[in-house]
């Protein structure tokens, strides 16, 4: 199991990105057409991210013309450029498929505003109050 293991971790990204269900991404998906290479986007909630190590995929969701476009992505693949998060939001489940049933604005999630130690020591000017 161990040997597995190591050829896994040979293969997995070193600078694989962290995002969580429920944040706004774009997914930089590269597509082979004829001989060329191109990237396409696609942009969408995350709904669902499952497996460990390099199993681990994602599910994202958006909207086109009013249908809804699901799209599961392997978070290793060579395939997958870049996973940008353009915003995160706040959710209290592992998994929102529950979405699938919304329709317009009840789809929209609430956003979570996370606070980074830069900020909060920027704010009090980076020593402590006496």
């Amino acid at each position: 199991m161990q040997f597995v293991t190591r050829i896994e971790r040979s293969f997995q990204k070193e600078n694989a990105p962290s995002f969580r269900v429920g944040d706004s991404v774009d997914v930089h998906y590269r597509i082979k057409e004829g001989d060329r290479e191109r990237i396409q986007l696609f942009s969408g909630v995350v709904i669902a991210i499952k497996g460990g190590g390099m199993r681990k995929s994602f599910i994202v969701r958006r909207i086109v013309q009013g249908e809804g476009v699901e799209r599961q992505f392997p978070l290793h693949s060579p395939r997958v450029a870049e996973v940008a998060v353009k915003r995160h939001g706040r959710v209290r489940r592992a998994k929102l498929f529950y979405l699938r049933h919304r329709v317009g604005k009840a789809t929209r999630l609430e956003e979570s505003f996370q606070r980074t130690d830069a900020k909060s020591e920027s704010k009090s000017g980076g020593q402590a109050k006496k």
